[in-house]
């Protein structure tokens, strides 16, 4: 059971900036423009797209952008992602492998993660349920 919940205007807010997002995302070569907005433990929203490079696969997620900006800012703690995608075909976007591993270093297991299209709201997963007896900071000693 997710600890932290999402209100309705974080969720339109968080909505909002993923899809600003998409449609300043660079993806010449996928055609598959993603944009994701995080909303860190402070309550601020941090938007990325992905940007793609000639040099496959050297680009940078959405996801992975949303969290660069997020530490940036300052915020070290992910409470909610939301990823939005073309939903193309009736699938919905979830994160990669990649960045699901990127959102548990900075994200709970209870991690909400919302997916959406430029339409309509998708499914609404945990960190957990996406990536199951995930490997996270606290398995590292640090000295």
């Amino acid at each position: 059971m997710p600890t932290f919940t999402l209100t309705d205007s974080q969720q339109q807010a968080l909505l909002a900036a993923a899809r600003q997002a998409r449609r300043n995302a660079y993806a010449p070569y996928s055609n598959y423009p993603v944009g994701a907005a995080v909303l860190d433990e402070m309550g601020h929203i941090h938007a990325g797209c992905n940007v793609e490079n000639a040099a496959y696969p050297e680009g940078l997620c959405a996801e992975a952008a949303a969290l660069s900006a997020m530490v940036l800012a300052g915020g070290r703690q992910a409470r909610a992602v939301l990823v939005v995608g073309s939903g193309d075909g009736g699938r919905w976007i979830t994160p990669c492998g990649g960045c699901r591993q990127k959102l548990r270093e900075f994200g709970a297991p209870d991690l909400i993660v919302q997916s959406a299209n430029e339409l309509a709201l998708g499914p609404r997963h945990t960190l957990a349920q996406l990536l199951p007896e995930s490997f996270g900071p606290g398995h590292i000693k640090v000295r």
